[in-house]
């Protein structure tokens, strides 16, 4: 378990926190809104607090409370306003994803029964034809970018005005809303098809215990800048960003796309950023091309001698150049959702960039471990968070088995599925699903999905994602996806296949290569100088090509079953 390291301020439920923090972070900025090219507007953490209790008042005042609401759209100050005002006091928050088809967000407003929802105009067309069916319960549709009501549609902003009348005159219901922090107040589906998702339960308490508990180890403090990337209605962004900026009295800043995550990093000097690895390995690639006419990156870093104990500052000052292209602030880096190239996480510390990895999942709130200052180790997701217990069930001989979650954050179940929580949860131990190893020292290294795991015939394992990384460091390959496939009525049988998503422009501009047979025989000759390098039940024995993405999630996942089932479908 990781050794508590800053100071942290201890809140029962995500009302207390609002409340307690306003009183010590008033003042501070909280957001920074851009209103034109460079044009912004500020609020402080206390303007977004009253915020929050106007609009929860209103929300209670046009009967919602104790409703389930939905929240939908991109990362704005106006969704964050609206989880804190319908979880805070008035009732159970359910955050959508914003890239779900219309069929699929139809399924799941009528699983979460939910009777109101927040959303940007751009949904407003499908929000307003869902509210139609009969399947539901939604009656309440609420614009988060309208100013005045309309037919049939709540504005937010005239609810927040309305709010703060019913405040003055005395209406103190969401004032002095008691929370249950031990009860369901937050419904997360997971990743997968409408029918297979499930919905995560979560309580106050299960976020707030992880608030607390990553408050007290990462390096996050008021007057940091934290840029807000990932989808928000998944719990990393909600968590890790969202929530903890607002805990630690930060300033959080929206990115305008991933094209402009090097310029927003600059203009707003953000200090605190928590990504996924594809991210990362793109502002890796920007200072490899910056800096191509000295040399390749590798080469750069050869440049300067440096040693263990050269320190964050010192490398900070050889490489200042490059910390300017990024506004120089950079000092907390988390990475999550996926893993991380070792290669890629130790050239951020040879550069000085403070990059850490983290995991957890939507049923732990989410962090389980994460790297820190006092605390880190390459490859590893760190040690367990304070207050959390981790262990190893059915491990080999390598010491890989089933990773175990215990503590304060773990979900209570998942809803109306009894069956699929007596699964997850036993004795108290939350089964995650993942393979990991634990090392004398506590460091938890992941090592893949416990159900993408390909059993050979001589009982050998395969971790597809360590292969995957592998195929993924040749120049002109986009992604890749490794599975076995049977080749004979021996159902043990197995080989391992992979299916290679190329880069067309790449592959011509690096191997001078343009017709798909000349492309296949590029990429079949690298796939052969990875298979020499490594055992020989571990090689790669059939190869598909193209250039369409695979199935993932929107944080980023490949979605094995759905690809899986995508490369039967199209052999058949």
């Amino acid at each position: 378990m990781s050794k508590k390291i800053y100071e942290y301020i201890e809140i029962s439920d995500l009302k207390d926190m609002l409340n307690k923090t306003k009183k010590i972070y008033g003042d501070e900025i909280a957001y920074k809104i851009r209103c034109g090219e460079k044009s912004y507007k500020t609020y402080s953490h206390e303007e977004i607090r009253d915020m929050v209790d106007a609009l929860g008042t209103a929300l209670i005042d046009i009967g919602l409370k104790d409703k389930r609401i939905a929240v939908i759209g991109d990362n704005c100050m106006e969704w964050e306003l609206a989880y804190l005002s319908v979880v805070c006091g008035t009732g159970t928050v359910v955050p959508l994803d914003k890239s779900l088809p219309e069929k699929e967000l139809e399924s799941l407003i009528e699983r979460s029964e939910v009777e109101a929802i927040f959303y940007q105009d751009k949904n407003e067309e499908y929000v307003k034809k869902i509210k139609l069916l009969e399947n539901n319960k939604l009656k309440h549709l609420i614009s988060m970018d309208k100013l005045q009501n309309e037919e049939g549609v709540y504005s937010q902003a005239e609810l927040i005005e309305k709010g703060k009348k019913l405040i003055d005159e005395g209406d103190r219901n969401f004032l002095d809303a008691k929370i249950d922090a031990e009860k369901m107040s937050i419904m997360l589906f997971t990743s997968g098809t409408t029918s297979a998702s499930k919905v995560v339960a979560l309580s106050h308490k299960n976020i707030c215990s992880n608030l607390m508990a990553i408050g007290s180890i990462l390096n996050v403090q008021r007057g940091d800048v934290v840029l807000s990337v990932l989808p928000i209605h998944h719990v990393f962004e909600c968590t890790v960003g969202f929530l903890f900026s607002l805990y630690k009295g930060a300033q959080t800043v929206f990115c305008d796309g991933l094209r402009h995550i090097a310029s927003n990093l600059k203009e707003y000097k953000v200090s605190v950023m928590a990504c996924v690895p594809g991210i990362y390995e793109r502002i890796l690639g920007m200072v490899s091309k910056k800096f191509a006419k000295e040399g390749t990156l590798d080469e750069l870093l050869k440049q300067e001698v440096l040693n263990e104990n050269c320190s964050m500052e010192e490398k900070r000052e050889i490489y200042k150049d490059i910390h300017e292209m990024f506004g120089g602030k950079l000092k907390t880096l988390i990475c999550g959702a996926a893993a991380l190239d070792p290669k890629i996480e130790r050239k951020y510390r040879q550069l000085g960039f403070p990059l850490v990895q983290g995991y957890g999942l939507t049923e732990t709130s989410p962090v389980v471990g994460v790297g820190t200052e006092l605390e880190y180790r390459t490859g590893s997701i760190g040690k367990a968070v304070p207050g959390v217990e981790v262990k190893i069930e059915d491990a080999n001989n390598e010491g890989i088995g089933e990773l175990l979650v215990k503590g304060p954050s773990v979900m209570l179940g998942y809803y109306k599925n009894e069956e699929a929580t007596k699964d997850a949860l036993q004795d108290g131990w939350f089964h995650t699903g993942d393979l990991a190893q634990i090392d004398d020292d506590g460091y938890i290294f992941i090592r893949g999905r416990k159900k993408s795991v390909i059993v050979l015939k001589n009982g050998k394992n395969i971790f597809p994602e360590e292969i995957e990384n592998l195929v993924n460091k040749i120049e002109g390959v986009k992604e890749s996806f490794i599975f076995g496939k049977q080749l004979s009525d021996d159902q043990n049988d197995i080989k391992i296949n992979c299916k290679i998503v190329f880069d067309r422009p790449v592959i011509k501009d690096v191997y001078k290569v343009i017709s798909d047979e000349d492309i296949n025989n590029v990429l079949s000759d690298k796939i052969k100088e990875i298979n020499r390098a490594m055992p020989p039940y571990k090689a790669i024995r059939g190869l598909l090509f193209t250039e369409d993405p695979l199935i993932k999630t929107s944080t980023n996942k490949i979605k094995r079953q759905e690809n899986l089932d995508a490369i039967k479908k199209f052999e058949l």
